[in-house]
């Protein structure tokens, strides 16, 4: 396993992130497994070399963190032996102050977080989403304090517009507060948009991309119209994100995947790693073959033509996955 710098910190993590939104509650997604089941899993992840893991409070309401916490406290030694990330911003119950990015909402949500992984740091906090009712003064202020008081380490942001993240960094650098150092956007081989904005403000900021659904929620990792899988016909986000005017794309991994004799996820993977400023993507398993396919991307070089070939269908898209 490769590690690299978190961004421009001197934060070292594995090249593969292991998403977590995965373990949890089944109740709350049919996909989703129970911490049982999901132990031979990132028992796997971590045998590979995986250091770096990424949550959230509002994956399974809170029962993900509680998972990711038992399991990484069982299967690391040391607490400083692995790269921890969480997420605030949604919903965690119905009062008018459970959600968003006020620093009433944040100051509780970190506790919140601490409290169900079982550790007094995380080593990057997260707002998953921006919050237009919040001044952003009012949020990068207290994230910064967050910062100060020792229970984050880095704090990182997730999909946006180009200028509501140079907003904040530019908020943050002119009160002398910390900055994001990373950025968890939607990218990949079927939706290139950041491309655009994102990914060259981030490039000139040394922030660190840190993709989610880096496989397209699956549809890359599988033939075109392929619905095999529970997630596949149960998950009605990736219906909102991909369409039959990505299958051309689909069809192009593939048939770089047959000429390399690897499975399709590899040579996605691959790509999305060899991209400008990805510092690591966060890759989703139910299944321990499915880590075995990430941890070998990372050695996958493309040569120009196949990476040509995989880029040439793309058609362009609407912007999704900002709220």
């Amino acid at each position: 396993m490769d590690y690299v710098r978190l961004g421009t910190t001197g934060t070292k993590v594995s090249a593969v992130c292991l998403g977590m939104m995965t373990y949890g509650d089944p109740g709350w997604r049919d996909w989703v497994l129970d911490g049982d089941a999901a132990e031979p899993v990132v028992r796997t992840a971590v045998e590979a070399g995986i250091t770096f893991f990424d949550t959230a409070d509002m994956y399974s309401l809170g029962a993900s963190e509680e998972v990711t916490g038992r399991l990484l406290g069982q299967l690391f030694a040391r607490r400083e032996d692995y790269v921890l990330a969480t997420k605030v911003f949604m919903p965690m119950g119905d009062g008018p102050n459970d959600g968003g990015l006020s620093r009433t909402h944040i100051m509780a949500a970190i506790d919140d977080s601490l409290r169900r992984l079982g550790t007094d740091y995380v080593d990057l906090y997260q707002i998953h989403r921006w919050d237009p009712e919040t001044p952003i003064e009012e949020t990068m202020q207290a994230l910064h304090e967050v910062v100060r008081a020792g229970k984050a380490r880095h704090i990182g942001a997730s999909s946006m517009w180009a200028w509501q993240f140079a907003t904040a960094q530019h908020v943050a650098e002119r009160n002398g507060w910390t900055r994001f150092v990373t950025m968890q956007n939607h990218y990949n081989l079927a939706y290139r948009e950041e491309e655009r904005e994102m990914v060259p403000l981030c490039l000139d900021q040394g922030v660190g991309l840190i993709p989610w659904s880096p496989l397209a929620r699956g549809l890359l990792a599988r033939p075109a119209g392929d619905r095999s899988t529970t997630r596949s016909t149960s998950d009605a986000i990736s219906d909102s994100l991909y369409a039959a005017g990505d299958h051309p794309v689909v069809d192009a991994v593939g048939a770089v995947a047959e000429d390399r004799g690897v499975p399709r996820a590899q040579v996605a993977l691959a790509w999305l790693m060899s991209r400008p400023g990805v510092s690591a993507p966060i890759v989703g398993a139910s299944k321990p073959e499915h880590l075995t396919d990430a941890v070998a991307a990372v050695d996958l070089r493309l040569t120009v033509e196949e990476v040509a070939a995989l880029e040439a269908p793309y058609v362009p898209h609407p912007v999704v996955g900002h709220s």
